[in-house]
């Protein structure tokens, strides 16, 4: 398998050498969940390709259903550490954490 690259040398994901890459000139973010939004999706992080932190949100809750979508209305989003909009721009090795309220007595 061939790791495409962009033109500042970022990888835009895998293809299989027939020109037909899934994630071919897409930016790949890794998508970090933390306590409800974990559960709903059923898995902690996994990478999704989107150019904006609303294309990954949006990918995440066709992927994961409307548990998670619900999750994620209640939820903070953070870019690499810093809490941001949904139009904030992403590039690959990005990090996307859902962060959804605590609570506690």
């Amino acid at each position: 398998m061939v790791e495409n690259r962009g033109p500042a040398g970022e990888e835009t994901g895998p293809d299989d050498g027939g020109g037909g890459g899934c994630w071919q000139n897409t930016f790949v973010a890794t998508l970090r969940l933390f306590a409800q939004a974990r559960e709903a999706a059923g898995t902690k992080s996994l990478d999704i390709p989107g150019e904006t932190v609303g294309d990954v949100l949006d990918e995440a809750c066709q992927r994961f259903g409307t548990t998670f979508a619900a999750v994620l209305d209640g939820s903070k989003v953070w870019l690499n550490g810093a809490e941001v909009t949904r139009s904030a721009s992403v590039v690959s090795g990005d990090e996307v954490a859902v962060l959804p309220p605590v609570s506690g007595g």
